[in-house]
């Protein structure tokens, strides 16, 4: 998949700032055909960040969360803030 298919948006919810900020994780909307791989791949193309974990949720309205978290090198605010969520 291509990586610009594969995030559709950030999530900037109160989790996901609380996620951001005590264990530098960063939370987004996936397509629901991507995997764990793909995510990754995805992010570390777009925002050249050092991806150390990849955890997905499904919702019950039918859309699929990606947590990403990030090595301890790249700080998830910077990537955020890149993205205007902060």
């Amino acid at each position: 998949m291509e990586s610009q298919k594969v995030i559709k948006h950030p999530l900037a919810t109160e989790k996901s700032i609380r996620l951001m900020e005590a264990e530098n994780k960063l939370v987004f909307v996936v397509d629901k055909r991507a995997n764990k791989q793909d995510i990754k791949k995805a992010i570390e193309e777009l925002f050249k960040a050092k991806v150390t974990a990849v955890n997905t949720h499904n919702t019950v309205t039918g859309e699929k969360r990606a947590y990403v978290t990030l090595s301890k090198e790249t700080p998830a605010i910077d990537i955020a803030t890149t993205l205007g969520i902060m």
